[in-house]
Parts: C-alpha cells; sequence; structure tokens
C-alpha cells in the first residue's frame, strides 16, 4: 500500500490554534517486546521539508532505516530519546512506563515543546504537557514519523548491543520480539537480565514459571492500552 508523504499540517494547526511555536513529535518503540526497554523519542523539527522517504519507521527497510536515521539527527532542529527500563515496565506497567519515558525524552530537549503531537488514540503523557493524539501520525505528521525512525534505529542498535552476551536470543535480528529463536532460547535458557518478568508469556515456561513477577492492580489495569 502506497502512502502519501507525511506533512506539517499538525503541527501548522497547533501553531494557529494553541500559539505553540515549538512542536515535538513523539513515538515509541518496544511496547510488545519482551525483553529490552520500551524506549520513546522526541523530535522537533520545524516546517522545513523533510528527507525523502521519511515515513513510519516500520515501512522502510532495515538498511535504508539506518541510513534515514543518519540524516534525520542532522535534519531535525533536536531530537532526544528516553527509555523505561524492564524492572520499571514490571514495576509500574506499560502505561506509566511510556510516561517516564517520554517524559524523559521531552525533558532533554534543549527547549521546552509548547505542545507534543502523539503517535496513536491515546493520550498516555498527559499534564503538564499540551497534547494532540494523532491516530498514524507516524505516517502523517512529519516530526512523529521522524521520532519513529530515530527511536527505533536507537532500539535496534541498542537491542543488538545487550545481546552481545546472550547470543542464543538473536536480539541483534529480533529487537527483544519473539521470534521463532528468541522462544527457542527462552525455553531452554530462560529470561536473560533483559527480559520483562511481569509478562504472561513466562505462564507458559514451566521451567521458568516461578521467575514471574507480580504487578499491583493498578499496573496491570493500567496495561489495557
Amino acid at each position: 500500500m502506497a502512502y502519501e508523504p507525511p506533512t506539517h499540517r499538525v503541527e501548522r494547526s497547533l501553531r494557529a490554534t494553541l500559539g505553540a511555536k515549538v512542536v515535538a513529535g513523539v513515538d515509541e518503540v518496544g511496547r510488545g517486546a519482551w525483553a529490552g526497554p520500551v524506549t520513546v523519542c522526541a523530535a522537533i523539527t520545524g516546517l522545513r521539508r523533510p528527507p525523502e522517504g521519511l515515513t513510519d519507521s516500520k515501512l522502510i527497510a532495515p538498511k535504508r532505516r539506518g541510513e534515514l536515521a543518519e540524516v534525520l539527527r542532522d535534519w531535525v532542529t533536536s531530537h532526544a530519546i528516553g527509555h523505561s527500563s524492564p524492572e520499571e515496565i514490571d514495576q509500574m506497567g506499560m502505561t506509566a512506563a511510556l510516561r517516564l519515558a517520554a517524559s524523559r525524552a521531552l525533558t532533554q530537549l534543549p527547549v521546552r515543546p509548547d505542545a507534543v503531537i502523539l503517535d496513536g488514540k491515546h493520550d498516555y503523557l498527559g499534564a503538564p504537557w499540551r497534547v494532540r493524539t494523532v491516530i498514524k501520525g507516524d505516517i502523517s505528521c512529519v516530526a512523529v514519523a521522524a521520532a519513529s525512525v530515530l527511536a527505533k534505529v536507537h532500539r535496534d542498535n541498542l537491542m543488538a548491543e545487550l545481546g552481545e552476551g546472550h547470543r542464543e536470543f538473536a536480539f541483534d535480528s529480533n529487537a527483544g520480539y519473539p521470534s521463532p529463536v528468541h522462544r527457542a532460547a527462552l525455553r531452554e535458557l530462560g529470561p536473560t537480565p533483559y527480559h520483562r518478568l511481569s509478562w504472561s508469556y513466562l505462564d507458559e515456561l514451566p521451567a521458568w514459571r516461578h521467575l514471574k513477577r507480580q504487578r499491583t492492580v493498578e499496573a496491570q489495569e493500567s496495561t489495557l492500552f
């Protein structure tokens, strides 16, 4: 399926309706992984014409995605990366972990954004940030698409580094998502220090089920998004 290139339509709307001069696009990666952090990028792009081929990171081939990330690092006005660790995900649930990672990214920017465009339909960020949620924002909004690519490449590289001591899990190719190789290694070797131990995959691993961590009711409910 062909997609139209992303535009600055939402950024311009926020300027017109909120007087937002500085708008950050925010996107996450790693929400559905079994291992590794959840990673959020906040990117400020201004209203310049984006690099050729910019779109949702999942629609870009890995080699091209890495090349585009190199271009984007110099092209964006500024960007920052925030993580929530597997331990934090286990303790507080995914929604709160996303909020923490996004806040870490946004507060690292050299200028505080007047508004934030958040990919998806759920505002997991909330006050004090002024948020506009956009479904498929990683396809339609320039700043969110840029954040999508930068977050994906950063986390993929991080997972490859973490996987150097656990090569049986092939984190360099699956980035902590449940590929067949990853599943087989879990059955044989059990979780690494980078696995999320509150997740239901452990219920299917009798030899390692005792390692599962229980979250609070509040944290469990917050992961419905």
